[in-house]
């Protein structure tokens, strides 16, 4: 059974030690212009050159994203830039327009480029020209189903396939949006979105009398632009047969602990596949994982064919039924040195997410001292250092989550 990349999002360096800590084989990150993701934190070339030695150095990969639609200005800035990712070895670009393509293949002829989802690869033809161009992988468009990825697959064996396993998506074909632009001013494709689709819209009708009368989907206000999020964890087994070779999880923007939550439960559920093969579904158990963090309402999209419920009318996104309580920054004898994230109380439960053994398992809140020594009952000041007493030998890098 052929092993598939868990590849995961890295919008600085934190989220970077997160993905990697909970079990993804790569990151796919951007640099501090030429990505579509400006309002993360990003990486400045000096955190570029640092992260890929310390991916390298734990056997992982760095894919780097260079996915705007350029224009002419940004031509001679993104031949420097394919040059300096070559020279410090990461592991692909991607990139989605043809002409930063041809630059890369001429100014940085060893760089490998992937074919970013925003070139909406749809057909096999498609697929075959990229590869005629030295795309080594395509990231196909989420507008897919399993049918369509197998046909490309056979059609072209030879070229790597990424698809997104999880995370949002966006109302428009491959991401392909203007709404940003006229709503805010900030161009979704020069990596500026506000995401506008998730805003509550207010509509009104004109009636047979002439008067304007207000439509509602319900008292929470009506959100006709706003996709559900994608969850295949219950298809891993059907995407390897069709051939994809790296599981796609969306979100640099999102928080570390929703990271960590879905790469936790992508890795355990990968793991369980390789044991079990397509019988590791019967566990089930990353379902419930991932309705542990913030997401909207789930869906397969197009996986399974033509799919017009898509939409997530109801609201912007549920909390998810637990709460990040505290980060884990190292163990001493019987206790856990952690830093609060959301209040919790002495007599409270707090569950462990990690990817050890401890993973799930619960504390009971009993003694619990400052870094002075001073014991309180109520943990409230946000990113105090706190020690929490327990016979788990818990690792920098675990948390500690309680229910919503």
């Amino acid at each position: 059974m052929n092993k598939i990349e868990l590849l995961a999002p890295a919008g600085d360096f934190n989220k970077l030690k997160t993905a990697l800590y909970y079990g993804a084989d790569a990151v796919y990150l951007g640099g501090k212009e030429l990505g579509l993701r400006a309002f993360s934190g990003n990486f400045s070339d000096e955190e570029l050159s640092e992260a890929v030695v310390y991916a390298h150095e734990r056997g992982k990969k760095i894919y780097v994203t260079v996915n705007i639609l350029a224009r002419n200005y940004d031509i001679e800035k993104a031949a420097k830039y394919f040059r300096f990712l070559e020279s410090i070895n990461i592991d692909g670009a991607i990139v989605s327009d043809a002409g930063l393509i041809a630059l890369a293949r001429e100014v940085a002829p060893s760089l490998k480029i992937n074919l970013s989802t925003q070139a909406s690869a749809l057909n096999y033809k498609a697929v075959k020209f990229w590869k005629d161009q030295g795309v080594k992988r395509v990231i196909l468009a989420r507008e897919l189903s399993l049918k369509e990825i197998a046909e490309i697959h056979e059609k072209v064996p030879d070229i790597e396939i990424e698809t997104f396993i999880h995370g949002a998506m966006c109302i428009s074909y491959s991401g392909r949006c203007l709404l940003s632009d006229y709503r805010a001013g900030r161009p979704s494709n020069r990596g500026e979105c506000v995401q506008a689709c998730r805003w509550n819209y207010e509509i009104r009708e004109k009636g047979s009398s002439g008067a304007f009368m207000e439509m509602e989907q319900d008292e929470r206000g009506t959100y006709i632009l706003n996709s559900k999020d994608l969850n295949l964890s219950d298809y891993i087994a059907e995407l390897g047969k069709a051939g994809v070779c790296s599981f796609k999880i969306e979100g640099r923007m999102k928080s570390e602990y929703y990271l960590a939550t879905v790469v936790n439960a992508y890795r355990r559920a990968l793991d369980a596949y390789y044991k079990f093969g397509k019988d590791y579904v019967k566990d089930g158990f990353y379902r419930e994982e991932l309705d542990k963090t913030a997401h909207r309402e789930f869906t397969t999209a197009y996986l399974l064919g033509d799919n017009d419920r898509t939409e997530n009318f109801t609201d912007s996104q549920s909390r998810g039924t637990r709460k990040f309580a505290a980060m884990v920054l190292g163990s001493g004898d019987g206790y856990a040195l952690i830093e609060m994230r959301n209040r919790f109380k002495a007599g409270d439960t707090l569950e462990v997410l990690s990817p050890t053994d401890n993973f799930n398992k619960i504390i009971k809140i009993g003694k619990m001292e400052t870094e002075k020594g001073e014991i309180i009952e109520d943990a409230k000041i946000v990113q105090q250092k706190i020690k929490l007493y327990t016979d788990l030998k818990l690792s920098a890098g675990d948390m500690l989550r309680t229910a919503n």
